[in-house]
This record gives C-alpha cells, sequence and structure tokens, in this order.
C-alpha cells in the first residue's frame, strides 16, 4: 500500500491530460520512476487533477504500464476541490475565488485524489463523505469571530468538511479478500487568518477519521484495514493543531509503522511529516519506507508492506 501527493496539478483544466500525452515533461517522468521504483499494488494518489472520463487518470496508468505495474483499476470520485459556491466561504469580500469553492480549486478537480490499484474496486460497497457538511461533524470546530460565525451563517451552512474528499474504499484481493481504504487529503493548516478557519478545517478533516473508526457514521471494518492520505499536518512541527494527528497516531486500533519519519520538505519550514500511511493492528507489517524524488514533488511516495 502506497500513498504519493504527486503535486501534478496543471493550471486549467486538461493540461494535465495535455503534458502526460507529450511525453517528454520531466516532472511527470519523474512521478513516473518513482511510482516504478516502488511498484505498490495498490496507490493513493494526491495533487492529480480529476475529470469527468477519467481520461487523464488512465492516460498515467498506461504511461506507469510502459516499464512499471499495469494498475487496471483507476477510481476517482468527484472531488470537492474547485467545486463552485456563489458565496464568499473566505471571508475577502469577494466571490468567485479559487477560494470561495468547497475546496480551494481554480477549477473544478484541481489536485485531487485518485487510486490506482492492480485489484478491483468493490463498488457497490465504497462510501463517500465528501458531500459531509463541516457542521454536522460531531463537536465540529467551526469558526468564530467576535462578528459571530465565519465567513457568515450563510456559508457555514453549505460548507463541506472536506477540502478534497473522504472516502472508504474496498478492494478485493486475491487471496486476503476485501482489503478498505480510508483516505482523505485535508487542506493546508495556513493561508487563512486570525480565524484560524483552514487550521481548524485541518484538524476536523483528520478528526473525522476518528470519529468514523469509532462507528459515528457507519460501522466501521474490524480488520484488514490502510488509513493513508496526505493529513497536511505533522504532529510536532508547524502550524498545524495537533491534537487530532496526535490521537490517531496513537489509535488503539492502528499502527504506525513509519514513527517519527518525515515525508516531505517545504521551503522555509524544512522536512516535515504530512503523508501517513496507517494500518489497522491486525496487519503484519512486512517492510515500509519511502521514495524521495526532489524532481517529482515535495513529497515522498510512502509506502507499507502487509501481510496476515
Amino acid at each position: 500500500m502506497a500513498t504519493y501527493n504527486t503535486e501534478l496539478s496543471r493550471d486549467g483544466p486538461g493540461l494535465l491530460l495535455r503534458d502526460i500525452l507529450k511525453g517528454d515533461d520531466p516532472q511527470i517522468t519523474a512521478v513516473v520512476q518513482t511510482i516504478i521504483e516502488s511498484s505498490p499494488d495498490v496507490l493513493i494518489v494526491q495533487g492529480f487533477d480529476y475529470d469527468l472520463q477519467g481520461t487523464a487518470l488512465a492516460a498515467f496508468a498506461e504511461l506507469i504500464a510502459r516499464d512499471g505495474p499495469d494498475y487496471a483499476t483507476r477510481f476517482a470520485l468527484p472531488p470537492n476541490a474547485g467545486l463552485k459556491t456563489n458565496l464568499d466561504m473566505d471571508g475577502d469580500g469577494k466571490t468567485g475565488g479559487p477560494r470561495d469553492a468547497q475546496g480551494f480549486g481554480r477549477f473544478f478537480g484541481d489536485g485531487a485524489m485518485a487510486i490506482l490499484s492492480r485489484y478491483p474496486v468493490v463498488k457497490n460497497q465504497v462510501q463517500d463523505y465528501s458531500a459531509l457538511l463541516w457542521r454536522d461533524l460531531p463537536a465540529a470546530s467551526l469558526p468564530v469571530t467576535k462578528s459571530g460565525p465565519f465567513p457568515s451563517d450563510a456559508a457555514q451552512d453549505i460548507q463541506r468538511l472536506s477540502s478534497h474528499g473522504h472516502w472508504v474504499v474496498p478492494v478485493e484481493t486475491p487471496t486476503l479478500g476485501a482489503v478498505t481504504l480510508m483516505t482523505s487529503h485535508a487542506t493546508p493548516p495556513v493561508f487563512d487568518g486570525p480565524e484560524d478557519r483552514n487550521g481548524l478545517r485541518n484538524l476536523d478533516e483528520i478528526v473525522f477519521w476518528d470519529h468514523f473508526l469509532a462507528g459515528a457514521f457507519a460501522a466501521p471494518p474490524v480488520e484488514k484495514f490502510v488509513l493513508l492520505g496526505d493529513m497536511n499536518n505533522d504532529p510536532d512541527k508547524g502550524e498545524g493543531l495537533k491534537p487530532a494527528i496526535r490521537r490517531l497516531l496513537d489509535h488503539p486500533r492502528l499502527r504506525d509503522p513509519l514513527k517519527g519519519q518525515p515525508t516531505a520538505t517545504f521551503d522555509g519550514l524544512g522536512d516535515m511529516r504530512v503523508d501517513y500511511v496507517l494500518p489497522s493492528t491486525d496487519w503484519r507489517v512486512v517492510a515500509s519506507g519511502m521514495v524521495r524524488t526532489p524532481a517529482a514533488s515535495r513529497h515522498s511516495l510512502i509506502w507499507v508492506d502487509l501481510d496476515r
């Protein structure tokens, strides 16, 4: 199992597909080589532009398959990134900007999530919580100022929790049966004001998984599950609020094979741990590691080899 924020998002819709098909983009080549080097059976991808037909994802998988694993399953759900609203969602007094979408996005699908897998997704058992309203999360940490709910009651009435998505996706393996993937990509806890809107949202995007494992939304899986993705929060460094990520790393149903290892390098901040693969405790962890390719992404590909 692996997760990788590829940072492949482009400046507009269709441009990522264009660059994949051209075949000479150095970043795409570096990302593909990183995936080939680790060759995971199941890969969660972030920072990859979504399109309704999955054309870019299919072209990307075919590019990988030339010299690497054949990901016959290419899965993506419509994201919140770039999903337009008609309201001022960030409190800047304007509408129609990238931060006025349900999740930051210059266009619908900007820098979204996807799954590449050697094994099929059990589609009739997929749970998509991307439309969950932030206010409907138990004990939600909604931003408030002296003037009241930030940026407005109307905005909080429609604001979804997920900046990209929260997915629960069973994958049918040939020897182990169904393995449940739980994945999300939280907003960076920065780029806001004293109301700490993004910091609080990042907190609650992570808190969601604690509630999910406690059965707040549906019966959680009892075995053979993996929580993985880009949480955009280091338990020890950076501006993010720490209680949720620390609680997740100490969760009694999860184990942390890469404890304390930084996964990304950011200008001005240095090495930070923001990407995670956390298998359930019934797994036997055979090995774990990461592949870092600065020419591809600021993030490393994080992988864990699991058995029963």
